[in-house]
């Protein structure tokens, strides 16, 4: 079984307050890491992302907080604000977030406004 785990940060970030709206929009269930407070999820966002994102989100196994497989690599020709990396998005617009949760199985179907 898998699960969303979102990495946030304690302070206020207007693109994890609307990642948390979809969430709760469409009743999707997800489970957050704040990185302020804890280093080795800091560390992991740091690895996946390259600096530290808010919100980066990733689909897990249940009750693990690391992608359950392997990833693409952040690109080198754009942002990696909203790319689809597979198990892993950060940063991403409403449209790239709905898209990406559709893609996994957790939405009925993909942005449509």
């Amino acid at each position: 079984m898998k699960e969303i785990v979102m990495y946030v940060r304690s302070t206020f970030c207007p693109q994890t307050a609307l990642a948390r709206d979809i969430m709760k929009r469409y009743n999707i269930p997800y489970r957050e890491i704040d990185f302020s407070h804890d280093l080795d999820a800091a560390d992991r966002v740091k690895t996946w992302v390259g600096f530290l994102s808010t919100p980066t989100l990733i689909i897990a196994n249940h009750g693990e907080d690391v992608p359950y497989t392997d990833f693409l690599p952040a690109p080198t020709d754009r942002s990696i604000s909203g790319y689809d990396r597979g198990p892993i998005i950060t940063e991403p617009s409403n449209r790239a977030l709905e898209n990406w949760l559709n893609k996994h199985g957790f939405l009925d179907k993909p942005y449509q406004r």
